[in-house]
């Protein structure tokens, strides 16, 4: 294994550090500890405190597809389509800026810290949304709230990777950025109930919706308290001797004392990665890698947002379904998306992560050319029409996770959370940001065919990211991080 060597001897507690005149060496069977645990309350609660960010993001796009028309028929705001796209791209450069801000800072100051910052921000953000007065208003409040999520992307992914063993890896990550579609179950329930005329106030009702957000975040804030600094992280930060009591800690609860040797690393410790040694490494050593994890975010960012930020629209211009009824069509909308990771996520585990990338990215595609058609030719109802967005995001929902498992798991340590910004960024600069406002603009023609224009253009996208991936994709299945990116602090 690469970067890895057999401990041979029997040393307790596992490292042993020494000093030179440039930084101190560490010894470590860290990574190999971590990846041969059992699942285990710990990993529990990880998945639960720090996955949760999903279903915040989920909540919050599902609000703003789903209020799209209280906004519009609002009497202080009245908002054109093309408003509530504007206002959509804003959340999604927030979260492109906050993504490569506090990508940075993840990498530099460590997982934890920015869990709680990046949460703070958000619960900040959507709260004062309720209280938008102008397009202006709810557009920078909507970004600030995609910048927290943006940098809870980076943040997250990196200390789930991190923590989870390598044979739950895969799985684990599919399922828990599929929890997106449980935020968005919430958020369609809010809309159903908050919008209802016979209940309360539309004008009020959006405004309460937006505190869902900011009554959940409070909830995970807490939650997040159980949750250490990643281990990987700190050995390589001079924190060894930290990182082994959490690693002993996390054995304890899981009723498992290490008893043979495991493999181990010889790191030499740094206070920070220079921004030089960032760009070699993502654009030069790893370039075939980072063409990949660009090709994978862009275009699952296009398919997803493009349809998603404008799903009440086309149902609403097109099929003539009420702002207060919308919800009734997302909720099944979502269950396949959260059903297409829970049920093929073991597959990338073991089939595979390119072959499972490449299939799923393609049936995507194929799907939505398909559907777009006989939404072209006015053959689908609006019961019809979501059946069939329900199955092709079975599996685009899949496809999309895998982006972010791709990127997070195929590049060294010091580098992750930036890398994972940084494609993220890019990606969704290039296929998330431009997406809502086309299909804004696509949708207020009231062409059929010039929004099935814009499906053909999201399913070229899906199937070329499937080729790259097929052709260029890393089998990192089962395997321990270092093993497949290894560490720039790895001496040997």
């Amino acid at each position: 294994m690469s970067g890895l060597a057999l401990h041979s001897g029997s040393v307790s507690p596992s490292l042993a550090a020494c000093s030179d005149a440039a930084a101190r060496l560490v010894e470590t069977d860290i990574p190999a500890r971590l990846d041969a645990l059992r699942w285990g309350r710990f990993h529990t609660r990880v998945v639960l405190a720090l996955g949760i960010t999903w279903i915040l993001d989920g909540l919050e796009v599902t609000l703003a597809g789903a209020l799209a028309g209280a906004l519009k028929q609002s009497p202080v705001l009245q908002f054109s389509n093309v408003d509530v796209g504007l206002a959509n791209s804003a959340y999604l450069a927030g979260a492109v800026l906050g993504a490569l801000g506090f990508g940075w800072l993840t990498d530099r100051i460590g997982r934890r810290k920015l869990f709680f910052i990046t949460l703070s921000l958000y619960l900040l953000a959507t709260a004062a949304t309720a209280f938008s007065w102008s397009v202006t208003s709810y557009a920078l409040f909507r970004f600030l709230t995609g910048a927290g999520i943006g940098g809870e992307y980076t943040a997250i992914n990196s200390a789930i990777q991190e923590l989870v063993p390598a044979r739950y890896r895969g799985w684990t990550d599919l399922v828990v950025n599929g929890s997106f579609w449980i935020g968005a179950a919430l958020g369609a329930v809010s809309a159903i109930v908050l919008l209802d005329p016979a209940l309360i106030d539309p004008e009020l009702g959006w405004r309460l919706a937006f505190f869902t957000g900011a009554v959940l975040g409070l909830i995970v804030f807490v939650m997040r308290l159980w949750i250490p600094e990643s281990p990987r992280w700190l050995m390589i930060h001079g924190r060894p001797e930290e990182a082994e009591r959490i690693v002993a800690e996390i054995e304890r609860s899981a009723d498992i004392m290490p008893t043979h040797a495991h493999p181990t690393i010889k790191l030499r410790m740094r206070t920070h990665t220079p921004l030089r040694e960032v760009a070699h490494t993502l654009f030069m050593a790893y370039r075939r890698r980072a063409l990949v994890g660009l090709a994978l975010m862009a275009a699952q960012a296009f398919f997803y947002n493009a349809i998603f930020f404008t799903f009440a629209l086309v149902l609403g211009d097109f099929f003539g379904i009420a702002p207060e009824h919308i919800g009734w069509y997302i909720l099944p909308f979502a269950a396949g998306n959260f059903l297409g990771p829970l049920l093929l996520g073991r597959l990338f585990d073991t089939i595979g992560r390119r072959r499972m990338i490449a299939l799923t990215y393609a049936i995507s595609g194929i799907l939505l050319v398909i559907s777009g058609y006989l939404f072209a030719i006015d053959a689908l109802s609006a019961r019809s029409q979501t059946i069939a967005w329900m199955i092709i995001f079975f599996f685009a929902s899949p496809a999309a996770s895998a982006a972010y498992l791709t990127v997070s798991e195929t590049f060294p340590l010091e580098v992750r959370a930036l890398a994972i910004a940084l494609f993220y960024a890019i990606g969704t600069a290039i296929g998330g940001v431009a997406g809502p406002v086309l299909f804004g603009a696509l949708i207020d023609t009231g062409s059929r065919t010039s929004v099935f224009a814009g499906y053909v253009f999201g399913s070229v996208l899906m199937i070329g990211a499937a080729w790259i991936a097929w052709r260029f994709g890393v089998n990192a299945e089962r395997r321990s991080l270092e093993t497949v990116a290894r560490p720039l602090a790895a001496t040997e």
